[in-house]
């Protein structure tokens, strides 16, 4: 199957459920969830769908609360996409921020130290 199929699903599937978070789902465990990426397998029968969140600490909760909505969730793009399986969805982490956020406070504690140096 070409790559572009699958990539074009699995943007598809990123934007109902980013949109069902936003306005279906009542669950507190994911609020301030952002949907960062969804991966298809090969057959697009499962999706792996990374996260996020601005709530620092509370990768563990939020996951929690999207398992306990994975059949809804799985109902809704039935309802919304016309294709042939309705993928597994799978919930992962996705730790770029945190990494972003960490590098960024190294490289402003190296700046402040250069700007010591020179004084």
């Amino acid at each position: 199957m070409p790559r572009f199929r699958k990539d074009r699903v699995a943007e598809l599937v990123r934007q109902v459920l980013a949109d069902l978070l936003r306005r279906k789902i009542k669950d507190p465990r994911t609020e301030g969830i952002t949907i960062t990426e969804v991966r298809m397998s090969a057959d697009l029968k499962i999706a792996t769908v990374y996260f996020s969140s601005l709530a620092d600490g509370k990768d563990e909760v939020h996951l929690q609360g999207l398992m306990a909505c994975e059949g809804f969730l799985r109902h809704e793009l039935r309802r919304e996409l016309d294709l042939k399986y309705i993928p597994q969805l799978t919930f992962m982490y996705d730790s770029a921020f945190d990494n972003f956020d960490r590098i960024n406070r190294i490289l402003k504690g190296l700046e402040g130290r250069e700007t010591a140096d020179d004084s």
